[in-house]
């Protein structure tokens, strides 16, 4: 296993170990000691998986009373995956990272809490499968405008597919400081 540090500290590309044969592949997907010795140490809760077409853009999500962590992966397909960082007074405050994550590169994403997160689908389809660190609330639910100019994602997709709920989340500098994680908790 490989582990790349991104722009932002803690979100971490992961590269598995894969072993290959001439009857395909084997590899683990998460192994709770292995990935804790490497910085991931949440406690996954809850496993997702969502099918998309091409040009689909889901996001920017996050949980404000229950941050959650994810440790997101492509099973099928292609996709460009994003954080933003939206931890109050953090040095990188409303910035973002990204990776590509295919079937073929197998690379996976590691996303802390504290982060909004989105995906924007390259592929024909993509089947996307996450890990989170805290069960999914719906009236915990927030998120961000997906092209927020301050936040500024280089997006691969100019015209995304996007929901109607995700079309009307408000950019970053136009939510209250109580739609922000960590406002009603110490961590």
């Amino acid at each position: 296993m490989n582990i790349i540090t991104t722009s932002i500290e803690g979100v971490l590309v992961i590269e598995p170990a894969v072993f290959e044969d001439n009857r395909g592949f084997f590899m683990e997907t998460y192994q709770q000691e292995r990935y804790s010795k490497s910085g991931i140490k949440p406690i996954f809760v809850q496993d997702n998986l969502s099918f998309s077409v091409q040009s689909t853009l889901r996001g920017l999500h996050y949980q404000v009373k229950h941050p959650q962590a994810k440790l997101v992966q492509v099973i099928t397909g292609e996709i460009f995956d994003v954080a933003v960082d939206i931890r109050p007074g953090s040095s990188t405050f409303g910035k973002w990272t990204g990776a590509y994550l295919s079937d073929q590169n197998k690379r996976q994403l590691f996303i802390p809490e504290g982060f909004a997160h989105g995906f924007c689908v390259i592929s024909k389809t993509a089947h996307f499968l996450y890990k989170c660190s805290d069960f999914y609330a719906p009236e915990d639910e927030c998120g961000i405008n997906w092209a927020d100019p301050e936040i500024a994602i280089d997006w691969p997709e100019k015209n995304p597919i996007v929901s109607e709920k995700d079309r009307h989340n408000l950019k970053l500098r136009d939510l209250i400081p109580k739609q922000l994680p960590f406002q009603e908790k110490s961590r």
